[in-house]
């Protein structure tokens, strides 16, 4: 997993829950602010249809889960400290939550659709309070976070870039790579703006903050689950949102409903898988009328009306969506589809789109990029070279001068 989802949020939004309920954790959950204090790190899955049904073969999962043909690929999600306005300036836990959501290459912003939590995270009757206000203020703390950084030394900056004919996406580089912040990312960031950088030293205070900007919505992509969905209020609210953000991706979630169900499912009590729109009571002796109501009001409130909880639905939209990643399946064998142990389809990798066989050579180990030779696709039996594109789905052979994966 060379990639982080951040799940950031006011104190008590629901961030903890959501992370339960995507990683089937036990993080400690309150009604209080910052019950969250260290960063919660746990393994999500993201749903993808497996290949085994293309090959007509029973498989082997080693690094994942199969279900019924689907394809539950891990995902490492950081459930960070909440964020209060002023964040920035070190209130609340605001120079923890920085910290933390440096690590994140894409973020899931909480936010209580039911109205019911003020700006700091505390109790308020539902309704009364505008969520709205929650993605705007999240958005304006992580930029002023990250102009903060560009801002230091940029006098320097740019002086060394003016005099020396140092390149500036080089010098803020070496300031932001921290951030998870790539060349890429710079670079797109001034060409949107329309900024410059041979001329950076004559940018005002608004042409720094619009680069700003921009570097925040590339590099660090948010998408809205607007959480409590059941809750009196919470759909008025999610229309508020997209209107609000037509531009963003606001996903309609119950996170208390996805963690009911995937317990019951651990019990074996309901046949369920993650991000299906329906489930199976198995055992319905264990259950009670008064336990099997509410999960009918899950199925008809939430499930069929929403087509699913939203959470592994947002999950699967910060991968593949937001970061373009795409799955790989490496076998030792072409014909027999197995690994070196005889398992079949045993191992999927999700790697960014346009990722080379050779580059991806390297993400199974950085021997085989180093002694790659070419690569077979198991489907048409044909090589292809280090430089092919991967497509998704694809399942290929590394033969490499040290053997073959």
């Amino acid at each position: 997993m060379g990639f982080s989802i951040g799940i950031v949020g006011k104190p008590s939004c629901g961030k903890t829950s959501f992370t339960n309920a995507a990683c089937m954790t036990d993080f400690k959950v309150g009604s209080y602010p910052f019950t969250t204090i260290d960063a919660n790190v746990g393994v999500a899955h993201v749903r993808s249809k497996c290949v085994c049904e293309d090959f007509d073969v029973q498989d082997n999962p080693q690094n994942s889960l199969c279900i019924e043909g689907t394809r539950l690929i891990p995902v490492k999600l950081i459930d960070v400290a909440g964020l209060v306005p002023g964040a920035h300036e070190g209130r609340g836990m605001g120079n923890q939550f920085l910290d933390d959501l440096s690590q994140a290459d894409v973020l899931i912003h909480i936010v209580d659709a039911s109205g019911s939590l003020d700006s700091e995270g505390q109790e308020i009757d539902a309704g009364s309070y505008d969520p709205v206000n929650d993605v705007e203020f999240l958005e304006t703390e992580i930029t002023q976070w990250m102009l903060g950084i560009v801002t230091k030394d940029w006098k320097r900056i740019t002086s060394k870039a003016r005099a020396e004919g140092a390149k500036l996406e080089e010098l803020l580089l070496k300031k932001l790579s921290g951030l998870q912040v790539t060349r890429g990312h710079i670079l797109k960031s001034i060409r949107e703006t329309g900024l410059s950088a041979q001329e950076a030293y004559k940018w005002s205070e608004e042409d720094i903050l619009e680069f700003v900007r921009q570097l925040r919505l590339i590099s660090k992509p948010i998408i809205i689950a607007a959480n409590k969905i059941d809750k009196r209020g919470a759909e008025e609210n999610l229309q508020r949102l997209r209107e609000a953000y037509p531009n963003q991706m606001v996903v309609p979630v119950s996170a208390l409903a996805e963690k009911i169900l995937r317990d019951l499912e651990k019990k074996a009590i309901l046949s369920y898988i993650p991000g299906d729109e329906d489930f199976d009571i198995l055992e319905s002796d264990k259950l009670t009328p008064g336990e099997i109501a509410p999960l009918e009001k899950i199925r008809s409130e939430i499930l069929q009306k929403f087509g699913g909880t939203g959470v592994q639905n947002i999950l699967n939209k910060a991968v593949f969506d937001f970061l373009n990643m795409i799955s790989v399946y490496p076998v030792h064998d072409a014909n027999s589809l197995t690994d070196s142990d005889g398992n079949i389809l045993p191992d999927v990798y999700l790697v960014p789109e346009g990722t080379t066989a050779k580059q991806f050579a390297g993400v199974i180990h950085s021997d085989l990029e180093e002694s790659f030779l070419h690569a077979i696709d198991a489907r048409t039996k044909m090589r292809i070279s280090e430089k092919h594109n991967l497509k998704d789905r694809d399942v290929i052979k590394i033969v490499s001068t040290k053997g073959s994966k």
